[in-house]
């Protein structure tokens, strides 16, 4: 089924995707490949290997969309929001290595 909500702001999606997250080893993986994606760049930038820039979203979402579909039960923002959900991958990354969201 399509979700065909609209959302006005940011703001407003995050709050969506903050529910869209609540299982603990969803959010892990959701680090884990964010955090790839990181790693990634360093190499892509200091090893100079372009050519593994099509990979980050392989890295970066393959173990979101395990989480979702394996312990989350849910489809993954992504296909309906990219945009958004790109940014708010990377704000709850910020946010739980920050401490503003605990996860354990």
């Amino acid at each position: 089924m399509k979700d065909i909500r609209k959302f006005d702001s940011f703001s407003e999606f995050y709050a969506f995707y903050l529910g869209e997250h609540r299982n603990k080893v969803n959010i892990m993986l959701h680090l884990f490949g964010t955090g790839l994606v990181f790693v990634m760049c360093l190499g892509i930038l200091f090893q100079r290997r372009y050519l593994w820039v099509p990979l980050l979203p392989i890295v970066g979402y393959g173990p979101a969309w395990i989480g979702h579909y394996f312990f989350e039960k849910n489809r993954p923002a992504t296909f309906l929001y990219p945009k958004f959900s790109l940014k708010a991958d990377f704000l709850l990354f910020y946010h739980v290595i920050t401490g503003k969201i605990k996860i354990f």
